[in-house]
């Protein structure tokens, strides 16, 4: 993680202002990290959910594209860097309480967000028959 990226970011303040105020002061938690979730700006439709650290959020505020960090690589990721399917911000949005942000996105490229090929990550719903839970294709 970036050692001046801590410092992009002021502290969070009092609840009243963390919730009500109008200065960005993410939650990291302990490991740095905020969750991300991004959606399609045009349709709505559920893409991915993914990582952000002071860095990525940073350069995501920059950029105007989508950086998050890898958890399983470690490492700085910016999304459609290798397969094209860079992801351009339209709006972004952060939840009451600073721990969590939303991305709505354009999607370049083949218009795939999942590394498996696929428009969204949740390809797959929980079907659960008998008490018994199973994968099916959504």
């Amino acid at each position: 993680m970036c050692a001046s990226c801590s410092s992009s970011f002021p502290a969070p303040g009092s609840k009243t202002d963390l919730e009500e105020g109008t200065v960005l002061t993410p939650r990291f938690n302990a490991d740095g990290l905020v969750t991300c979730v991004t959606t399609d700006a045009a349709s709505g439709e559920l893409l991915m959910v993914a990582h952000m650290n002071a860095e990525s959020l940073a350069k995501t505020l920059e950029t105007g594209e989508a950086w998050y960090w890898s958890r399983s690589r470690g490492e700085l990721w910016h999304k459609g860097a290798t397969s094209g399917q860079i992801q351009t911000v339209v709006e972004m949005r952060i939840d009451c309480d600073q721990d969590a942000l939303w991305l709505k996105v354009n999607v370049a490229g083949d218009g795939g967000c999942c590394h498996t090929g696929r428009r969204s990550c949740f390809y797959r719903k929980v079907d659960t028959t008998d008490g018994k839970a199973s994968l099916v294709q959504a």
